[in-house]
């Protein structure tokens, strides 16, 4: 199995794509409903599944016209399974369900969170730049905030998580709080850039738990309470706290990092490199703080695969289709997500 027709339609975007051999990205097409829900302040779950219905047809086509792979050519179609909207992922579901019934193609069904790390090991020239295993990966991003201990490039041992609000929900709100506009983790990045860091002293998130999980409501928090003291504040203000409030967010990360780093060494586990996906690994300043901050290499996906995309479910299926069997995958992926569960058996 070579060539992996990718389809994800978990949340806002609309995309296709056809990788080859799980990192030669032929085509990437994504179409985006960011302006469709901007006017709402985030995402409405019934009009993301309507706006998937209208464009995933002409996104699939598009995708294989690219390519220059005609879907003859194509040995199997993969497809996010989850977690996500539900209404939106059925859309995606059901029609790659039925494009490889039609065609009688294999089809891989795709956790989209794991899929998300896969992004980093897209478009990468030399095969040093790739990542090395066994690694520690994020999946930093508007709905999970995710760490991981990877032995390959398909086992995801959980090692912590937000109890709460995931790191990129905790900026669309914050921006959204002071009007900055949606999506808000840009609008932040760009006015923190004319802040002055640690200007503002801003509480350090878990420092009392000896483990590797994440909370960000407090922060949501201090930055409401920030607001209701200095109601007239100026830009120049704003632009210091949030500068302090962005490095905090990152900072908790990176902490867990290296705590769980320390933790698997200490147990004789060897971490030999960092992956960060999601669409908050697209912050120029979370790179600078994790290339400062960690004692091995960082590796981060280019701009155009840290936001939700098809190339990553490709690439993630293309993995899964050379190390497990069918009835593997429904024990390790659909039961997980039971309310996805397309029958293989129809097929």
């Amino acid at each position: 199995m070579k060539t992996i027709l990718g389809i994800e339609s978990s949340c806002d975007e609309t995309a296709a794509a056809v990788v080859v051999n799980g990192s030669e990205v032929l085509s990437s097409i994504v179409s985006s409903q960011v302006d469709t829900h901007a006017k709402f302040g985030g995402v409405v779950p019934e009009v993301a599944a309507r706006e998937h219905s209208k464009s995933i047809l002409p996104v699939v086509k598009l995708a294989l016209e690219e390519s220059g792979v005609g879907l003859e050519e194509v040995d199997a179609v993969a497809v996010t399974q989850g977690p996500g909207l539900m209404g939106a992922l059925l859309v995606g579901g059901s029609f790659a369900k039925g494009l490889a019934a039609s065609t009688g193609k294999p089809l891989i069904p795709v956790n989209h969170i794991h899929a998300h790390v896969h992004g980093a090991f897209l478009g990468l020239e030399h095969e040093k730049q790739k990542p090395e295993f066994p690694a520690l990966s994020l999946v930093v991003s508007g709905g999970h905030t995710n760490l991981y201990y990877m032995e390959n490039a398909t086992d995801f041992q959980l090692l912590g998580a937000s109890l709460d609000d995931a790191c990129g929900e905790c900026l669309d709100k914050v921006a959204k709080l002071f009007d900055l506009g949606y999506p808000g983790g840009p609008a932040i990045e760009k006015l923190a850039q004319q802040g002055q860091i640690g200007a503002v002293k801003i509480p350090r998130m878990m420092a009392g738990r000896d483990d590797c999980m994440m909370s960000y409501s407090g922060l949501k928090t201090h930055m409401v309470y920030f607001k209701q003291k200095y109601p007239e504040h100026d830009v120049g203000l704003l632009a210091d706290v949030l500068s302090s409030f962005q490095d905090e967010a990152f900072l908790q990360i990176i902490r867990k990092v290296v705590h769980a780093t320390q933790c698997l060494r200490e147990s004789g586990k060897k971490v030999n490199s960092l992956v960060v996906a999601g669409g908050v690994s697209a912050n120029q300043r979370f790179r600078q703080l994790a290339l400062e901050h960690l004692p091995f290499p960082s590796v981060f996906p280019s701009l155009k695969y840290c936001s939700d995309n098809a190339a990553m479910i490709a690439a993630l299926g293309w993995h899964l289709a050379h190390g497990c069997t069918e009835h593997e995958f429904r024990k390790l992926d659909w039961q997980q997500f039971p309310r996805y569960d397309f029958n293989f058996s129809n097929l």
